[in-house]
C-alpha cells in the first residue's frame, strides 16, 4: 500500500468478510481509506467494483475527482483509463463504475441489479440509503463466481431508527465504536483523532471549540456517535410519501453558521385534508453567498423563499439576485407555537429528504413533560420548514416566526 492509512483498516485488506460497516465523523478519512483499498483491490483480475451515492448527477465533477488524488498518490495515475462514469485498470482490466442509486427518472434499482459480474459494491453516504428494501435488491446482485464478494457501507452513523443501526448493530448485539468481526461482518470505526495529521489548524479549532460549546453534537457529527431517539420527541405526525406538485408551494431557507448547515425546504399544504408536503433540497456546511446562490438557482425560479432573518444583509444580497425573498418576522413565542400547529398536520416526507427524516427523529423538548423549549439542534431544516408552513397558514399570508 503506498499510501499510509490508519492501523484500524488494515482489516479491509487482510479479512475475511463479506459485508464492512465503516462508520466514523467528520474528518475520520474514512472514504479515503475505503478508496485506496478499492484502488489496490482493482489490480487483481476479474472485479467489477460499483460505487454508488443515493444521488449522484456528475461523477466526473464529484466523485472521480476523489478517486484520481488516491491514484495520483500512488502514482499509478498512468495505469487507468478514466472516464466520466468509470474508471478501468489497463493492467488487470477490472472496472470501477460510479453510479447513482437514484436519477431524475427514479429509483435505478434494475440498471444497478442487471451490471454483469458485479463483486463489490460500495455504498457512500450510505445513512442517506433510507429504504432497506432497495439495498437488499441491489445485494442480491453482488455474486460474481470464482471471486471474493463484498459490500462495504461507509457512514456517518443517523439515528438508531435508521435500518442499518437496527440490522447491523441492534440485530447484531453490536455497541457503536466497534471495531472488529462478527460473523460475516466487519466494523471500522474512526474519527478525527484518528486521522489529525491530515486535518488542517482550522478544523480542528473548529472540533475544540464545538467541544466546548455543544458536546451532544460533538459526539455525533465528530465523534460518529448513533443519535438516540429521544422519548420527547416532536414530531411523530410524519411519513415518507410523494410531494403534490399539483398544489401551489413555498420554500424556507435557514441560514448555517460555522458547523450548522445552510437548509432549504420546499413546502405545499392541503387546508382541507391538513396534510403539510415537505421536500429537501440543499443541507451543506461551508457554503460562500456565490454558492449559495448557485444552489438556490438549481432549485427556484421565482418561488416565493421565506428566509432566517438573523443575516439582513444575505437576503438583500439575494433579493438583489433577483430571487423573491422575504424575512421571517420574530416575536416571543413563536417557535412553539408554531411547533404546535405543525403537529395538527400530517406531513408526508418526500422520500429523498435523508436530512429531514434526520432531523424528524431527533428534535426534542429539552422537557417532554412541559414541552415548552425544544433542543437547539437537528432543526435546520425542520426551521426552515417551520417559516415557510407558518407564512402560509398565518393571517393573510403574515404569521410571525422566529
Amino acid at each position: 500500500m503506498g499510501v499510509k492509512v490508519n492501523k484500524k483498516y488494515k482489516p479491509l485488506w487482510f479479512s475475511e468478510y463479506d459485508y464492512a460497516i465503516v462508520t466514523g465523523g467528520r474528518g475520520s478519512g474514512k472514504s479515503f481509506a475505503v478508496g485506496d483499498f478499492i484502488e489496490n483491490l482493482s489490480f487483481q483480475t476479474g472485479h467489477t467494483i460499483l460505487i454508488t451515492r443515493y444521488t449522484l448527477t456528475s461523477a466526473h465533477l464529484s466523485i472521480i475527482p476523489e478517486f484520481q488524488e488516491k491514484i495520483e498518490l500512488e502514482k499509478h495515475i498512468h495505469k487507468f483509463d478514466v472516464t466520466k462514469t468509470e474508471i478501468e485498470n489497463k493492467h488487470s482490466g477490472s472496472r470501477i463504475l460510479f453510479r447513482g442509486i437514484k436519477t431524475s427518472a427514479g429509483i435505478q434499482t434494475a440498471a444497478l441489479k442487471s451490471i454483469v459480474g458485479l463483486s463489490t459494491w460500495i455504498v457512500e453516504e450510505a445513512e442517506e440509503l433510507i429504504d432497506e428494501d432497495i439495498f437488499d435488491k441491489i445485494d442480491e446482485s453482488v455474486r460474481q463466481k470464482g471471486i471474493k464478494n463484498r459490500v462495504i457501507l461507509i457512514l456517518n452513523p443517523a439515528s438508531k431508527m435508521h435500518w442499518i443501526y437496527k440490522r447491523f448493530f441492534e440485530g447484531a448485539g453490536i455497541n457503536e465504536g466497534y471495531n472488529g468481526i462478527k460473523g460475516n461482518v466487519l466494523y471500522v470505526h474512526t474519527d478525527y483523532r484518528d486521522n489529525k495529521e491530515n486535518l488542517s489548524d482550522k478544523f480542528l479549532l473548529k472540533v475544540s471549540q464545538l467541544r466546548k460549546d455543544n458536546p451532544q453534537k460533538y459526539k455525533h457529527r465528530i465523534l460518529g456517535g448513533w443519535i438516540e431517539k429521544p422519548d420527547g420527541v416532536i414530531f411523530d405526525n410524519w411519513q415518507i410519501g410523494k410531494f403534490d406538485d399539483t398544489l401551489i408551494s413555498v420554500f424556507g431557507l435557514d441560514f448555517g453558521f460555522s458547523v450548522d448547515p445552510d437548509a432549504l425546504i420546499k413546502i405545499a399544504i392541503d387546508k382541507k385534508k391538513r396534510v403539510i408536503y415537505a421536500k429537501e433540497y440543499l443541507y451543506k456546511n461551508g457554503l460562500s453567498t456565490g454558492q449559495l446562490n448557485s444552489h438556490l438557482r438549481e432549485h427556484i425560479n421565482r418561488e416565493l423563499i421565506v428566509a432566517d432573518n438573523s443575516e439582513p444583509r444575505l437576503i438583500s444580497e439575494l433579493r438583489a439576485a433577483r430571487f423573491n425573498i422575504v424575512p421571517t418576522k420574530k416575536r416571543s413565542g413563536s417557535v412553539v407555537a408554531g411547533i404546535k400547529i405543525i403537529q395538527d398536520y400530517k406531513i408526508i416526507v418526500d422520500e429523498d429528504s435523508t436530512n429531514l427524516v434526520k432531523e424528524l427523529n431527533s428534535y426534542a423538548w429539552h422537557d417532554k413533560k412541559t414541552q415548552e423549549i425544544p433542543i437547539d439542534d437537528y432543526n435546520h431544516l425542520i426551521d426552515a420548514l417551520r417559516y415557510a408552513v407558518m407564512y402560509k397558514l398565518g393571517s393573510s399570508g403574515k404569521y410571525v416566526v422566529q
